[in-house]
């Protein structure tokens, strides 16, 4: 095939030169067309939709922010440890048992050497966590300390008979009785009661404003607790916000966290699984599981 043979492919008459020159320019306008023209749908608003995305939204923004919390240090009475605080301290079982036995008896840590001396711990898990003891004011008061001893002495040397009752059946007139306490705190302990349904732990006492630890001393040495069998029990995997929120031991924003966070990893198994969760009283957790149904 020579030169000559070639060039008659690319001989056009003057209307076929005509109409491909239309088609170019039909072809470039049709890509201007294209790139310059929105084929996007426009949105439709869904309020509903528009309300799930915003929880959805700040779901995802506590996932990024899960790992770069910053956990809030508490200062607390080394006095009332309770098993599963000691274990977050790193104490043995050993140790903690100690503390408590020592705690039976009425008696008071007054300081971190103290403290050192009843449970026997090491130095170096001392040097940890003494800085997070924090003792009354009146612990450094050494006339009121002087005082104490000889009211203590003098209670010693008299043997009485003490009969204990159940705190929850207890009187206002019972609560009197007890040496520091009038018709205010009388009052303060029955509506804490009431508030809760029953109590479930002397322990609880410490929540009762008001009361000094050495009139709580007194109303263990009275007072025992025995829970109501028929204690209402709240169901944490199906109560609702509203629910959650009224209980005492729960604020609206750890309610909150708490069904936002079953809503995202399904059912709560048991408490470990709760005290996770960012502003939970991990220090009262054992009195929270027994009014809790899991």
């Amino acid at each position: 095939m020579n030169f000559k043979q070639i060039k008659r492919y690319f001989l056009f008459t003057k209307q076929q030169q005509t109409g491909i020159l239309v088609l170019f320019v039909i072809i470039v306008l049709l890509q201007f067309f294209y790139f310059f023209s929105d084929f996007k749908i426009p949105p439709h608003n869904n309020p509903e939709e528009t309300k799930w995305m915003a929880l959805q939204a700040e779901i995802d923004i506590m996932k990024l922010d899960k790992n770069k919390e910053v956990k809030k240090v508490y200062l607390f009475n080394p006095n009332y440890i309770t098993d599963y605080k000691g274990y977050k301290l790193g104490m043995s079982t050993v140790e903690i048992d100690r503390l408590l036995a020592f705690r039976k008896e009425n008696k008071f840590i007054n300081s971190a050497e103290e403290f050192q001396k009843v449970t026997k711990i090491s130095d170096s898990l001392l040097a940890v966590i003494a800085p997070l003891f924090k003792f009354p004011d009146w612990v450094k008061n050494d006339k009121f300390n002087q005082e104490k001893e000889k009211r203590n002495y003098s209670s010693t040397s008299k043997v009485e008979k003490i009969t204990i009752l159940n705190l929850n059946e207890a009187s206002q007139e019972d609560l009197i009785k007890i040496y520091g306490i009038g018709e205010g705190l009388s009052k303060r302990i029955l509506k804490q009661k009431e508030v809760l349904g029953c109590f479930v732990s002397m322990e609880q006492l410490n929540d009762v404003w008001g009361l000094s630890p050495e009139v709580i001393t007194e109303l263990n040495n009275h007072f025992k607790v025995i829970p109501n069998d028929n204690i209402k029990k709240i169901n944490v995997n199906e109560a609702s916000l509203k629910e959650l929120s009224q209980f005492p031991y729960f604020n609206y924003g750890l309610a909150k966290q708490i069904v936002t966070t079953r809503s995202m990893e399904g059912n709560f198994a048991n408490i470990e699984e709760l005290i996770k969760i960012k502003g939970f009283p991990v220090e009262k957790a054992r009195i929270i599981s027994l009014y809790l149904k899991l």
